[in-house]
């Protein structure tokens, strides 16, 4: 799982002044909105005794554990012990990780991760929002599978035939043509030509009074760290899909998907092209949880490549190269009790690098890397 990436990690629209635990690079995170409405993005572990903020209450721009009543302001600061006689004052380490946190594109995201605003990778665009000629629709869906397993299978063109036959593939002409892949720091893209039929349904119909071509350009594209999207121009017009597989753990993914189109915008063909988009997932949902092994291979040459799998290989090269330069989760990132021995996943937020003082003001610290416990 990597860090140091925004990770848009709930729908906007269901975060609100009472406290959402969301999860993340299997870390808990409570999210909620300031009095101006501005979204905020916490650790779910106060430091007192490690009640779930999340089940707290949120007072003016503070939240308050349910445990003890401990109150954090949206930097993650302790502001009020209410245990505490007069005059005691709060304790420097009374803070928790505070995590940069912004709205757009529909989505709240919060930067995991403890690099200096300058150095962060940037948001990756979804134009299609801001365009009035979309319209969108949420969807999201639980898989027990590593994320880069469901992300990879997005960008694999060449499964579509046959996981998901006739309704969005082509079992007749299952070849991929050869590709040209546009790569940044960042993403990855290629123009794949696909000869998928006609759809079904109200779309079909429409579908019948266009001519027909013998080939439609689907775009897929890698956005780092857990983006993919699927751009399908249909004969009735646009279907785009963002799918965001936000790693709960190694072992479970929650997709969430914003997909736009820009033909039968009514509310009315909202259901059905949920419909449409939940066939896919329950199509794809039985082959990656059923992928060994469950993660991805570190080495390259672990899996068999073909030039279809172009886009898989650039990402796993550029995954190569950041797990060189520690923005893997590991080690330190999981902080460990000695009595009994269980762990929790705390990514470590920018301010205990903009704060050297206060890099030792968390009672949680992770543990050294080769620490056998």
């Amino acid at each position: 799982m990597l860090k140091n990436f925004w990770y848009a990690v709930e729908f906007a629209d269901r975060v609100t002044r009472e406290p959402r635990k969301v999860t993340c690079l299997g870390q808990d995170f409570v999210l909620y909105r300031t009095e101006a409405g501005a979204p905020v993005c916490l650790s779910d572990l106060c430091v007192h005794r490690g009640g779930a903020l999340s089940m707290g209450t949120v007072t003016g721009d503070c939240i308050a554990c349910p445990y003890h009543g401990w109150q954090y302001d949206s930097d993650g600061v302790c502001v009020k012990i209410p245990a505490n006689a007069e005059g005691r004052t709060i304790p420097r380490k009374a803070r928790v990780d505070a995590y940069p946190t912004v709205e757009r594109y529909g989505m709240v995201w919060a930067f995991l991760g403890d690099l200096p605003e300058a150095e962060r990778p940037p948001i990756p665009a979804l134009p299609e929002h801001d365009d009035p000629a979309f319209k969108a629709v949420q969807y999201e869906m639980v898989v027990d599978a590593n994320y880069e397993r469901t992300f990879e299978n997005v960008v694999d063109a060449s499964h579509t035939p046959f996981v998901h036959g006739t309704s969005f593939g082509n079992p007749d002409k299952p070849q991929i043509p050869d590709f040209r892949i546009r790569q940044t720091e960042w993403s990855a893209e290629a123009d794949i030509e696909l000869s998928p039929p006609l759809p079904k349904g109200i779309w079909g119909l429409l579908a019948r009074r266009k001519p027909r071509p013998d080939y439609v350009t689907v775009t897929n594209a890698w956005y780092l760290p857990n983006i993919v999207k699927l751009h399908v121009r249909l004969p009735i017009g646009d279907l785009l899909l963002y799918d965001f597989n936000i790693p709960l753990s190694q072992d479970r993914t929650l997709i969430k998907i914003l997909g736009y189109r820009n033909f039968f915008t009514g509310s009315w063909a909202d259901a059905n092209t949920r419909k449409r988009i939940e066939k896919i997932l329950l199509q794809d949902r039985p082959v990656v949880e059923s992928q060994r092994p469950e993660l991805l291979p570190f080495d390259l040459s672990d899996e068999l490549h073909v030039r279809s799998d172009g886009l898989q290989v650039a990402y796993r090269r550029r995954r190569q190269e950041l797990m060189k330069q520690g923005w893997w989760v590991g080690g330190n990132d999981i902080i460990t009790g000695d009595a009994p021995r269980r762990t929790a996943t705390v990514i470590a937020s920018p301010a205990r690098r903009d704060n050297p003082e206060l890099a030792s003001a968390w009672v949680h610290k992770a543990r050294t890397e080769g620490d056998p416990r």
